[in-house]
Parts: C-alpha cells; structure tokens; sequence
C-alpha cells in the first residue's frame, strides 16, 4: 500500500471544470454519501485505466469524496457530480505522482511529464468498451485464486467495506483483510496490466465475471449492513454490467442464464419491503406488484437458454426464479418442478448454501421434518440464513423454544437492521416464546 499523500498545498487544490456555484442549495450528507456508493466504482474504473495503478486510483477517489463532504453540504452540487469527482481524483493522484517525482530528479520529472500524457490519452479500445466492467475482465486475471478475484472486483467496482466483503464471504474479517491485500500485492509484484483482454481470454474469465456480477448483485438484494434490505444501486449496476456481457458474449448460455436470474429476481424487488421496510417473505409478497417487463424479459431468455440444451448453474437458478414467476399464487407453486431443479442444480454445485435452498423446496414437498434432517447436516453456522431456515422449519414442527433459539442465532449473525427487524417479528410470533 503506497504512503498515503499529506495536506494538500496551494498548488494541489483540486481543479475541476465546473466547481459549485456560490448560491447552489446545500447538500445532505446522505445524498454525498448515495453519490459515493453509485460513482465510486466507475470513478475508480477510469483512475485504473488513467494511471494503471489501483492503490492510486483508491486513495485518490476516497481523497475526491473527502473533498465533497468538505464542500458540498454548504456550496451545493456542481453541475455534474460525477464528472467532478473523477477530474478531482485525476488531479490528487497527479498532484501526488508529482510530489513523488520532486523527490527525485529532474530526469525523473521530465519521464514522469511524459507518462502522465501517454496515461492520459484516450484509452486503447478492445472487445470491451466498459471502464467497469474491462475492470471486471482485468480484477479476473487468471494469476489470481477465483476468491482473490471476486473480492478485489467487489472492492473496487462495488465499494464494498472489508466488513461487508466478510459477510458475503462468510470469513472472518481479518481473512477477507488479508486476501485484499495479496490480491494487490500478487498485481503488483506480477505486473499484471490493466489492459482489456483479447477475444481470446474472454471465455476462460467469464466464469470469474459472472461470479463477481452475480455477488454484486446478490448485496444490492440484501444488503450485508446497514438500515435498508436492499441496495438498489448495486442490483442496477449489476444487471447493467450483465447487460454489456450478453451483448459482448451473446453465445454464452451461462451469461444469458445469469442476466435472467437477476431479472426475474429484481422483478420481485418492490414487493419484498412493505411501507415500514420491513422484509415481506415470497409467499407473503403481493404478486400484482412484481415487474411484469422484467419477468417477461427474463423468462425469453430462460427459453434462449433452454434452446441451447447446455445447464449451468445460472441458467438452473433462473430457470428456479422462473417457475416462482409462473405462479399466479404462493399457493399454486410449482414446488415439485422447483425440487427436480434443485436436485439438477445441486448436482452441479454441491455448495452448502445450495443444500440449503434445495431443503426449503424439500420442506414444500416431504414437509418440514424431511427438511431438517437435511439442515442439520449442513455446516453453515456462520451464515444467518441458515439460522432463520432452521428457524422457520422447528416453528413449523412446533418445536417452538428451539425456534425462538434458531432465531436469535440469526438476528446475531446479521448486520442489515430491516433483517434484523423481520427475524424479530418472527420470534416474537412465536407461540408461548
């Protein structure tokens, strides 16, 4: 990790085309806050691509948004936020080379001059034409484990925390801390090149990019932390990122399988809360309020998919949502066909999160006693939902002093406070608990 750069002096006072205007309206801190989460990864795309080098691109963006919490609650917006944040970080992280270059020698100013023009130029175009996602292919560098490469993508690309990095993992902190940084040691000390990849290597990285795509989505569908259940910037950049991958890859039926297993699962997004924000479950959800545009689109391409006879993990899982999405009621749900997806599935992704998943469809179909028995052989202590599966099934059994148990090991392992406030609920619910 690089020095982190000191004060700025006069000279390095941020320059950008369209500062505030002296009588903008002020700002919530929120809404600087809402602008981070939805510019910080495209922001960081374009330093990588400027100045090849991500601990610069990082410490450069945070160093941008510094500055707009410093000036933008009482100076107000500029015109164009985005394009304000990233012609600051650009001018941090010349300013910053600069300093670096004083330290030295002349020669080394004038190389540095001359670099910071190549650098600047526009970018070399490639079969990919998206900062993000070039980022994506480039994070998804075989010299990396596939963890390594998810979680640098979702740090960069996602602004994911550590914290929430961890949670999506289900490792400890200071494992998901460690990762991060021989992730960009591994980069550095290999000199792997941000450089968009060419046609060739595209199918031996897709596996990665999907993987990568599908956790982004997966925090904006339930966020790891925080207030809110869901991160609706995240679920957008993902599908728009998975949009790009299907015009790029259109052959790939794993790619299409993945776009319509988030389009049918964001259909159901605005019924999933209700007014308070608490979580509203699938069989409780008011189907009329399901995006029948998202549905319809993602169900063609289960059908593409279907055409071309190759299942992949993605394409079963979407094939899953689509069944739901068949269903005029929870009570009319297909859940045999559901279980003979499931079985399909975990066949090819003997996962425990799977198992788990498949157990609920079990629980639909043998009941609930067939389903624990499967639960209990699953070692998922750590993940919440397991707790809250558990949960659900001894409150069915009746078992309902073990439930309100299952459920406090839940509302334990979860950070997101609408989780929290539905797993409540549900204890509270409980028969003589």
């Amino acid at each position: 990790m690089p020095d982190s750069p000191g004060p700025p002096g006069a000279s390095e006072v941020p320059r950008t085309p369209d500062d505030t205007p002296d009588d903008a309206p002020a700002v919530p801190t929120a809404e600087i806050e809402r602008l981070f989460r939805a510019e910080y990864g495209r922001a960081v795309a374009v330093l990588v691509r400027a100045f090849g080098d991500i601990d610069i691109a990082e410490e450069a963006v945070q160093e941008a948004f510094t500055t707009a919490l410093e000036r933008w609650p009482s100076a107000g917006l500029p015109p164009a936020p985005a394009g304000w944040i990233i012609t600051t970080a650009r001018n941090r992280a010349i300013d910053r080379l600069r300093r670096e270059a004083s330290r030295a020698n002349r020669q080394a100013r004038a190389a540095l001059a001359q670099e910071l023009n190549v650098r600047c130029e526009p970018a070399e175009e490639g079969p990919v034409r998206d900062d993000r996602l070039r980022l994506i292919f480039t994070c998804c560098h075989p010299a990396l484990s596939t963890s390594a490469q998810v979680a640098l993508t979702l740090r960069l690309l996602g602004g994911l925390t550590t914290s929430e990095l961890a949670h999506a993992f289900l490792v400890p902190e200071p494992t998901m801390a460690q990762r991060l940084v021989r992730a960009k040691g591994k980069i550095r000390d290999a000199r792997i090149p941000y450089r968009v990849p060419a046609d060739a290597d595209l199918p031996d990285r897709v596996g990665a990019v999907l993987a990568v795509l599908y956790l982004i989505f997966n925090e904006g569908h339930t966020a790891s932390s925080g207030d809110r259940l869901a991160r609706e910037d995240l679920c957008a950049e993902a599908i728009r990122l998975g949009r790009l991958l299907a015009g790029l890859m259109p052959d790939e039926p794993e790619v299409l399988g993945l776009l319509a297993l988030m389009l049918l699962t964001e259909a159901r997004r605005t019924a999933r809360s209700g007014p308070d924000g608490a979580p509203v479950s699938l069989a409780d959800q008011d189907r009329d309020r399901w995006d029948r545009a998202l549905i319809d689109e993602g169900q063609a391409l289960v059908r593409r998919c279907l055409r071309r006879n190759r299942p992949g993990p993605y394409q079963i899982q979407a094939a899953i949502n689509a069944v739901h999405s068949d269903a005029p009621t929870a009570a009319a749900t297909d859940w045999g066909q559901i279980l003979r997806l499931y079985d399909q599935l975990l066949a090819q992704a003997p996962t425990p999160v799977v198992a788990l998943n498949r157990a609920v469809a079990v629980a639909e179909v043998d009941g609930p006693g067939a389903a624990l028995v499967l639960v209990e052989e699953l070692g998922l202590d750590r993940y919440h939902v397991f707790h809250a599966v558990r949960a659900d099934l001894l409150r069915r059994l009746g078992r309902c002093a073990e439930a309100a148990s299952a459920y406090d090991a839940a509302i334990a392992r979860t950070d997101n406070a609408a989780e929290q406030e539905f797993l409540r609920r549900r204890r509270l619910a409980l028969p003589s608990v």
